[in-house]
């Protein structure tokens, strides 16, 4: 890996609490899916009873308690929400 595209991990334990490195932004959130950017790009959180417990802008760790069901990557390339005029031309 090369160390210019940035590093991220992610540690699922008993689909309950979920341990984020190289968050960047966090887009949405609430009970059934968190929308975040990692420096690797979009991810997408999805389950019930979700809830984030720690967050800290400095070192981009962040850590989500709930019933996980989903992990989803998006775009490898994204990093930052799209503008509206982006968002059109998606």
């Amino acid at each position: 890996m090369n160390d210019t595209q940035g590093r991220h991990n992610a540690i699922l334990e008993n689909r309950q609490r979920l341990q984020l490195s190289g968050v960047t932004d966090v887009d949405s959130f609430d009970e059934d899916e968190i929308r975040l950017f990692t420096q690797l790009g979009e991810l997408t959180i999805k389950g019930k009873d979700l809830h984030i417990n720690e967050i800290s802008v400095e070192s981009g760790d962040v850590s989500v308690e709930g019933d996980i069901w989903a992990l989803v990557y998006g775009e490898k390339d994204r990093k930052k929400k799209l503008s509206a005029i982006g968002k059109i031309f998606r």
